[in-house]
């Protein structure tokens, strides 16, 4: 079932135009006539909310008339948040626009197995281009466009929760942008002006989401006090209006507790983020954020869940009927050396037998996993017939279509409270506890639906050394190589604070996959999981050495507005030139302990 939400405050910005393959939409297209033109321009305080009123069930139900048309909004936002566009529920176009042709393959989780799109050429992993590697900034701008007028409506503050609740959704976008982009116009926008032009520092970014946290717990921790009837009254505009809860729909509605959860676990994400630039303050934010309660269960992890919005994983269009993304080497090397259990079941063989070009050799279809190495010069087309990277590994949509698309994943709590008890902070328990807790809930499916990960995960949990595993690609481009994974899975307590930061990191990337944006950020903070060097870097902008990988995707605007706003305010925000290559704040060259 697709379902379209047509209270969307106004008409998705089409400044990001959002193309796949088979697909380009045309500016102002994704207007109907189902859709309101709403009164969008107010301006109001994004930052406080007033949660201790109490009004009458008369002004309630007053405010609630008022606010009901821009409601759909925040279900729009939510949306957008993981590859919806227009009141849809998430879809392959924005998806790949979104991840798919950027941060999953700057993780190395996927790679794009031909060069050829419809409005260009992809001629590398780090080729730069508007065309598509834009809308991971263009998914923000839908949401902001969808929740800002929301937020600032005169009457939001009349229903705390409902403000805190779109507040807390803002802040997801605002943290993947920073972490993608770095500096952008964040105070600008979150008052509603009509251009902002002030770019603001990464780290001041982080500090305003850090402290509007703080406002939405406090908010939804007095929520408890309020009268059963206005609970009642909050509980049904969540309902109608919320799906990022598994709560809501399996008869356990929990109140506010699993918002409260997401908004602290983002905190502990974010803590763990800036470790490196500000120790002190990373380890306050962490410890806050787990002494008021972050994710602790299967049932509170928040996301956007295919059984229950009506919708199928995007990749799998991407995947199966483009033939848009494999699974790059890098990954391959990683789950073989361990012998993860996506190899059993989860990552496809090749699907068509694969003919060597140097030695005539084939590899009959079906026979082992074959990722492709990120960066390696690919040829045309997106069928078996015309390109026979088309036949190399996927992921098997029987596990994948159902699994979620997570905000926060249970799991990756987990290994951040590892990370931080492995440094030395109170995280509630052990290092090797949370680590081991988040191996058995790291797998990639619907957890209504997870079998052969649980049956497998005892025995991978014990692998104390890597398998001495080599890749090489059945076509014969380029040389074999060598594993680069030099860790098992097991814990153990005599080896070294890297050596156990590395475990928890990689168990984290691959609990993580395919959300590719917090796997990049990862991989750029701490240099963990250790993978395959891309080939061809110099095919970005000239500003990724040998060597080295992609530290941000720049801003590249054309519009000659955008440009003067970047020069003026832009760059000293960011600290360095608008490529590739510039580190953002959290982003520090130096060791991890």
């Amino acid at each position: 079932m697709k379902r379209k939400i047509f209270f969307s405050v106004l008409a998705v910005a089409a400044t990001f135009n959002l193309q796949s393959c088979m697909d380009y939409d045309v500016p102002g297209a994704e207007m109907n006539s189902d859709q309101q033109q709403l009164v969008t321009n107010f301006q109001g305080n994004i930052d406080q909310i007033n949660y201790r009123i109490q009004p009458t069930k008369e002004n309630f139900e007053a405010a609630y008339e008022e606010l009901f048309p821009y409601l759909g909004a925040g279900k729009t936002a939510q949306y957008c948040l993981r590859g919806g566009k227009n009141g849809d529920v998430p879809g392959a176009h924005a998806y790949q626009r979104q991840y798919g042709l950027g941060p999953d393959c700057y993780a190395m989780y996927m790679t794009i197995p031909h060069r050829d799109f419809m409005y260009g050429t992809l001629t590398s992993t780090y080729n730069n281009s508007n065309d598509f590697n834009g809308d991971p900034r263009g998914s923000y701008s839908m949401l902001k466009k969808e929740l800002i007028p929301v937020l600032n409506h005169p009457r939001i503050d009349s229903i705390p929760e409902v403000k805190a609740i779109n507040l807390l959704y803002y802040c997801i976008s605002a943290q993947e942008l920073a972490d993608i982009s770095g500096p952008f116009t964040y105070l600008e926008d979150k008052k509603n002006i009509e251009n902002p032009s002030v770019y603001n520092t990464v780290e001041d970014i982080y500090k305003g989401i850090v402290q509007n946290l703080d406002t939405i717990v406090a908010c939804l921790r007095y929520h408890e006090t309020r009268p059963n009837w206005y609970k009642e009254r909050v509980r049904d505009i969540l309902m109608s209006f919320n799906e990022t809860n598994r709560d809501l729909y399996s008869g356990g509605y929990t109140g506010m507790t699993t918002y409260i959860k997401l908004a602290n676990s983002l905190k502990l994400r974010m803590a763990m983020h800036i470790v490196k630039v500000n120790p002190s303050l990373a380890q306050k934010w962490a410890e806050e954020a787990v002494r008021d309660g972050v994710v602790e269960s299967i049932d509170e992890q928040s996301g956007l869940f295919p059984v229950v919005s009506g919708f199928s994983h995007p990749l799998v269009d991407i995947i199966w009927n483009w033939g848009d993304s494999r699974i790059s080497a890098s990954f391959e090397s990683l789950l073989m050396s361990l012998d993860h259990p996506y190899t059993k079941y989860l990552i496809t063989k090749n699907s068509n037998e694969i003919t060597n070009k140097k030695t005539g050799a084939v590899l009959p279809a079906n026979k082992k996993i074959v990722g492709i190495r990120s960066g390696i010069l690919v040829g045309d087309g997106q069928s078996y017939g015309q390109n026979q990277r088309i036949a190399y590994s996927g992921l098997d949509r029987n596990y994948l279509q159902d699994a979620p698309l997570y905000l926060v994943k249970f799991a990756e709590v987990d290994f951040l409270r590892a990370e931080g008890a492995l440094r030395g902070w109170n995280m509630g328990g052990s290092a090797q506890f949370f680590y081991e807790r988040g191996i058995r809930n790291a797998y990639l499916e619907e957890p209504d639906y997870v079998y052969e990960y649980k049956d497998l995960v005892d025995t991978y949990m014990q692998r104390e050394q890597p398998i001495a595993y080599v890749q090489s690609d059945p076509m014969g481009d380029g040389s074999d190589w060598q594993s680069v994974t030099k860790i098992g899975v097991k814990w153990n307590d005599a080896d070294s604070k890297e050596t156990k930061l590395e475990k928890i990191i990689t168990q984290k990337y691959i609990a993580l996959f395919p959300l590719s944006t917090e796997a990049w950020t990862e991989l750029r903070r701490t240099g963990y999981p250790k993978c395959f060097r891309v080939l061809n870097t110099s095919d970005g902008d000239g500003s990724v050495r040998p060597g080295e990988m992609i530290r941000r995707i720049p801003w590249q605007s054309t519009d000659p507005i955008e440009l003067k706003n970047i020069n003026e305010t832009g760059l000293d925000a960011l600290g360095g030139p608008d490529v590739q290559g510039t580190r953002l704040w959290w982003d520090v060259e130096a060791p991890n302990f």
